[in-house]
């Protein structure tokens, strides 16, 4: 049952990041816009931040085998759309219905893990969820960059269908139920409607922020809709009784500490995956495909490191492997911050896949030590919790990345032109000076990422490891039966 469950997750994973090196492509053969384009990105993004927060609702409302096979029917059908479509309307449409698919799964993996194995196995069980959860978005560029150089985008599509339809089969032919029902779970429309226009304002704005700029006015708009909105959100979650995103889980300590520290690790990754690309690319000249390779290896030893680091996790705890996993993903940082022009091929590797090895070491054994202070009824608003906070701060942090990288870029172009005489400028030193001017930028953003990572390192000193034996659990499931009923 779990083999079927982590193929469905492996391929939606895979699908969130398998599109953004085909954007061009697209963008020339569909003649659209850079702009236009770039939904297919953005929409997808919006679609999972939405449904999201609704997946603790669905968790607890219907079976996981059920709520399985729908997500993985819709996210085949959008697929098939997608492969199909003759135009970009109907791509973006399909893209979209893909991302409704998907974006429970996650969370219903994590729950059935959670539920399959005992407190004290957990480590090894989400190290083995990590295996799926973080390799299958690393290696999509590098099968994008070689589909891409090769192939037509279609094929994307193609190659994912029939994966959806075997994962679908299997579903049917040997899905069971493991997590209990609550058939009298309701859903407030309201905080729907809160989620949708917070989570979705916020996605959206910082999304279009780094090409259109902070102070565009469609950017701010939607930017202080969706924190008003987010900010009345959460108001209305903390006095329902039945919220649907419980943020109650916040007052257990280890689940909110490792809620932040998950967080900025987030930022650090998905900003890695976009600024060391655009280094790789238009500073040092390498082509999509051999920028995808370069990443690979740092793909193979997450997957690799993530079941061991679960075992470690239940043999030593959470803080150890925290600690040393973002020490190396600190120094790796810095010296991510001082690549130069001429800095080699395999240097670049071996500090890329450094720094991945050191990520690898925090994820799952933070986020696993949090979800164990929950009591049992909690664990679909934690994972959903946790889902949408990486999600949104994911994409904000990144955006925020780029604009400084930008900003710096821009700064940097100004004061290299102020000392070149323009009668000598030629189109190679052009060339030359947008590289250098780059290259700055890029620096300086790895450089704000190392502040957040040290910021995440203090934090993990003071992680503790959650007490799992029988009388802690007895007390922990008590305390929250007196809560519930009061």
């Amino acid at each position: 049952m779990l083999a079927v469950l982590f193929v469905g997750a492996f391929v939606s994973f895979l699908n969130n990041s398998l599109l953004n090196v085909a954007l061009p492509s697209i963008m020339v053969d569909l003649d659209v816009d850079y702009s236009t384009v770039q939904w297919l990105a953005t929409g997808y993004m919006l679609v999972s931040g939405v449904l999201i927060p609704a997946s603790a609702f669905l968790i607890r409302r219907f079976s996981n085998r059920t709520l399985f096979i729908t997500s993985m029917a819709i996210f085949t059908l959008g697929t098939a759309m997608a492969a199909l479509a003759p135009n970009f309307g109907l791509l973006l449409t399909g893209r979209m219905v893909q991302a409704a698919g998907s974006s429970v799964m996650g969370p219903l993996l994590m729950n059935v893990m959670l539920v399959a194995f005992p407190r004290e196995k957990r480590g090894a069980a989400m190290g083995i969820f990590g295996l799926v959860m973080i390799t299958a978005p690393a290696i999509g560029p590098t099968l994008s960059g070689f589909i891409v150089e090769y192939y037509d985008w279609r094929v994307l599509f193609i190659m994912i269908l029939p994966l959806a339809v075997i994962s679908l089969g299997l579903a049917v032919w040997k899905l069971g139920n493991v997590m209990q029902t609550d058939k009298t779970a309701t859903i407030d429309f309201a905080s729907v409607i809160l989620s949708t226009f917070g989570f979705g304002g916020l996605l959206y704005g910082v999304s279009t922020a780094s090409s259109a700029g902070w102070d565009d006015p469609i950017v701010l708009t939607t930017l202080i809709v969706g924190a008003v909105s987010l900010v009345i959100f959460v108001v209305r979650q903390l006095k329902l009784d039945e919220p649907l995103l419980d943020l109650r889980v916040y007052k257990y300590p280890m689940f909110t500490l490792a809620s932040i520290i998950a967080v900025v690790n987030s930022v650090a990754m998905f900003s890695g995956m976009i600024l060391t690309p655009a280094y790789v690319q238009n500073v040092r000249g390498i082509s999509p495909l051999d920028s995808g390779l370069m990443m690979l290896p740092g793909a193979i030893i997450m997957g690799i490191m993530s079941p061991i680091t679960g075992k470690l996790f239940d043999r030593f705890g959470p803080r150890l492997l925290a600690i040393i996993g973002l020490v190396i993903t600190a120094i790796s940082t810095y010296e991510l911050s001082t690549l130069q022009i001429d800095s080699s091929y395999l240097y670049i590797i071996s500090i890329y896949t450094t720094r991945m090895l050191g990520m690898s070491m925090v994820m799952m054994p933070i986020m696993t030590n949090g979800l164990n202070q929950l009591p049992t009824r909690l664990n679909p608003h934690g994972t959903a919790v946790n889902n949408t906070a990486q999600q949104v701060a994911g994409s904000i942090g990144t955006a925020v990345l780029v604009s400084i990288m930008n900003y710096v870029t821009t700064k940097e172009g100004e004061s290299l032109m102020s000392k070149v005489d323009p009668a000598t400028l030629t189109e190679q030193s052009m060339g030359l000076l947008g590289q250098q001017a780059l290259l700055a930028g890029i620096q300086y953003s790895f450089l704000v990422a190392l502040v957040m990572n040290i910021i995440a390192l203090v934090l993990a000193f003071f992680l503790k490891r959650v007490d799992v034996s029988p009388a802690a659990l007895r007390k922990l499931e008590e305390e929250n039966q007196v809560e519930t009923t009061k």
